[in-house]
């Protein structure tokens, strides 16, 4: 069985760091795209980006030159490393798999491409 846990939520002052985990078990990591996605309330949950199973990133408009996803295979571990946060980057944060084959240049975007999500982790941007 899938499944993705995420951590390192918090409270932030503006301008401040953060970095975001997501352990997952029960597939073969290394294969597929992982994603991440936040939600605020009251808004829909919006794309924050994705790293394809070989490495390549995308980002949304908003948080690209801020935010940085990674990957630790061997440890089944994505990241989002925030950095220079903004109010507006309060929200939940979801880590999400892609379980379908993909080119190695296939950006996963939407949310309906992701198979399993995890429960997410709150993130506060505030003074």
């Amino acid at each position: 069985q899938v499944q993705l846990v995420e951590s390192g939520g918090g409270l932030v002052q503006p301008g401040g760091s953060l970095r975001l985990s997501c352990a997952a078990s029960g597939l073969t990591f290394s294969r597929y795209t992982m994603g991440w996605f936040r939600q605020a309330p009251g808004k829909e949950r919006e794309f924050v980006g994705t790293i394809t199973w070989s490495g390549s990133t995308r980002y949304a408009d908003s948080v690209k030159g801020r935010f940085t996803i990674s990957r630790d295979n061997a440890k089944n571990t994505v990241y989002l490393q925030m950095n220079s946060l903004k109010p507006e980057d309060t929200a939940v944060y979801y880590c999400a798999v892609d379980l379908k084959y993909r080119g190695s240049y296939y950006y996963a975007t939407g949310s309906y491409e992701y198979d399993y999500w995890g429960q997410g982790t709150q993130v506060t941007v505030s003074s």
